[in-house]
């Protein structure tokens, strides 16, 4: 029943959200989405999107902003979105504040150090409640494209 719930949820919020890239397309993922199988399992609970220090974060709908600040040291954003999603970004400098109303492609937050990739990165996470959805399922759908074939010459 729970799983049924969020997918529901889910495709509720793509339907409704724009699906702004938090980062400057081409998105590079360093590290994918990974949930853990219980609550308190290893695992990992958003993508890692590789970017330089300074890159500037664009809110990826609008929304208003739940926290700015620092968690265990590192600097945190995190976006109430519409139909009870959260989005967060870890670690930045936040550009907003609490309470604040964002709009969708608003520059939120500049990327920090501390990264826990071995190059500088941006995690971003999605939840729903307390339990944490791939964020990339919020980016628009590429539309397919038909190339043609290329077939080898006669001989």
């Amino acid at each position: 029943m729970t799983t049924l719930l969020l997918s529901l949820l889910l495709a509720l919020a793509q339907s409704a959200l724009p699906g702004v890239r938090p980062l400057p397309a081409p998105l590079s993922v360093a590290r994918w989405w990974d949930p853990p199988p219980t609550p308190y399992a290893a695992g990992h609970r958003g993508v890692d999107l590789s970017a330089p220090v300074g890159a500037e974060l664009r809110a990826v709908a609008a929304g208003r902003v739940h926290h700015a600040g620092p968690v265990a040291g590192r600097g945190v954003l995190s976006l109430a979105l519409p139909n009870g999603l959260r989005t967060t970004y870890e670690p930045v400098r936040p550009l907003v504040t609490e309470g604040e109303q964002v709009v969708a492609g608003q520059v939120v937050a500049v990327l920090a150090e501390g990264s826990h990739c071995p190059a500088s990165c941006l995690h971003w996470g999605l939840l729903a409640g307390e339990t944490y959805l791939n964020p990339l399922t919020l980016l628009p759908r590429p539309t397919p494209r038909l190339l043609p074939v290329e077939h080898p010459a006669d001989e």
